[in-house]
């Protein structure tokens, strides 16, 4: 679809658009997120209006499509969250995340790894398991979290950043 095409489409819809999916979102960030989806949709597949006759009702229906499927990733995205969190608040005091270690100071630096990582907030506790113990590059952990890989890359960077902050003593100490 040409860039002009895309423009008139813009013009002429947009404002439906966006009343119709704020009354089904009714959140002005996920609206402009699931009317960029539907644009970007329609700028990479231009053969999705080959035979359409009514574009108005047709870009309604797709928008319309686009929020339902937003919603549902939204609640899926807050079940695991619930779900992390449950979980995360039974094994708060998990060093059963690590094998018990028999040195005094390997078994405390475990169970000070396993506070620090209950303490990060489930994002970015999510993207560290999953490069660290899954192994997964940011590209597959932005699939897997429906997130931007930058946005995975920069959770575990913040995730890093508060690790080390909390276990430097302890390092410092043991070293």
């Amino acid at each position: 679809m040409s860039p002009a095409e895309l423009a008139r489409l813009y013009d002429a819809y947009a404002a439906a658009l966006f009343a119709h999916l704020h009354t089904l979102l009714g959140n002005d960030t996920d609206v402009r997120d699931v009317l960029q989806e539907v644009f970007r949709k329609l700028a990479a597949r231009a053969e999705l209006l080959a035979g359409v006759t009514d574009e108005r009702a047709y870009l309604l229906r797709l928008a319309h499509h686009a929020g339902i499927d937003h919603c549902r990733r939204r609640a899926t995205r807050q079940r695991a969250h619930d779900r992390w969190e449950n979980e995360s608040a039974v094994t708060q005091d998990s060093t059963s995340l690590f094998p018990s270690a028999t040195d005094p100071d390997e078994a405390e630096f475990r169970a000070q790894l396993a506070t620090a990582l209950a303490g990060l907030p489930v994002e970015q506790r999510t993207v560290v398991q999953l490069k660290l113990w899954e192994g997964l590059t940011f590209e597959q952990i932005a699939t897997v979290l429906d997130v931007p890989p930058n946005t995975a890359a920069s959770r575990y960077r913040y995730a890093v950043d508060k690790l080390r902050a909390h276990l430097r003593p302890l390092y410092d100490e043991i070293r």
